[in-house]
């Protein structure tokens, strides 16, 4: 099923994994890429979670995430220092030995000068036993996939070039369209209309998003769903709903 399109729903969460997001240290940016990505190619991202560098935490992470969606995107933990123990926690929580992998030790070979490759830079060709290699085009030390966990670097660029491969390979579904109407108006003026409408079209979601710009307030209605005609449909029933709501305020 490498890369095709389903026709369904494919669902996605996103696990980051490392102390250094939760203490503010590093500023987390995987989460929003992987988030468009995902709109982009038909994957819907539902719950993204961060844990810290525990193994108990990063072990039931993995184990009720993949149980729960299509697939799992884990960055971070997996370098080559004593702390990066993502790959361990991931063959725990399948039950598996993490093994010093001959094709990951081959590329990392090939990408570091003879007498290059020491025990500190051998710990990111662990990998868990049974798992496909997900190849690194910027720093060699491959992520993996094991089941439906698909295990990234954390580094944003390198998870960047390791997500293009990941999402090669994995079957996407229908993607999800969405419309905006914006509203000159404040929330609570439409939110009645909203609900209405929102009943009237079960199939969608309809949300609203408030904004406000030099002392006005204004909102913008975002119609999502994956039928472009319930869509068309909805979108007109909102912009009428607003021209009614602007029309007896002048």
């Amino acid at each position: 099923m490498s890369g095709e399109t389903v026709d369904g729903v494919v669902t996605a969460a996103v696990l980051v994994i490392g102390d250094e997001i939760l203490s503010g240290r590093t500023k987390d940016v995987n989460i929003g890429f992987i988030a468009e990505y995902c709109t982009a190619i038909g994957i819907d991202l539902r719950e993204a979670r961060i844990v810290p560098d525990v193994e108990a935490e990063i072990v039931a992470a993995v184990n009720g995430l993949r149980a729960r969606y299509d697939h799992v995107f884990t960055t971070g933990g997996i370098g080559p220092t004593h702390d990066d123990i993502t790959a361990d926690c991931v063959a725990r929580a399948f039950g598996v030995p993490l093994l010093l992998d001959p094709r990951a030790v081959a590329l990392l070979e090939a990408h570091y000068p003879p007498g290059g490759l020491n025990e500190a830079r051998l710990r990111m060709a662990r990998i868990p036993e049974g798992a496909t290699l997900i190849e690194n085009a910027v720093s060699a030390a491959p992520g993996f996939t094991i089941g439906n966990v698909h295990v990234m670097a954390g580094v944003p660029k390198i998870m960047q070039a390791m997500f293009d491969v990941v999402t090669g390979r994995i079957p996407t579904g229908r993607k999800m369209l969405s419309r905006t109407v914006h509203a000159p108006v404040g929330e609570s003026r439409i939110a009645a209309g909203l609900a209405a409408i929102q009943a009237d079209f079960p199939d969608l979601s309809l949300g609203s998003y408030p904004k406000m710009a030099d002392g006005r307030f204004s909102t913008d209605l975002v119609i999502r769903g994956r039928d472009a005609a319930r869509l068309d449909a909805a979108e007109a029933a909102v912009a009428a709903m607003v021209a009614a709501v602007v029309g007896a305020a002048s």
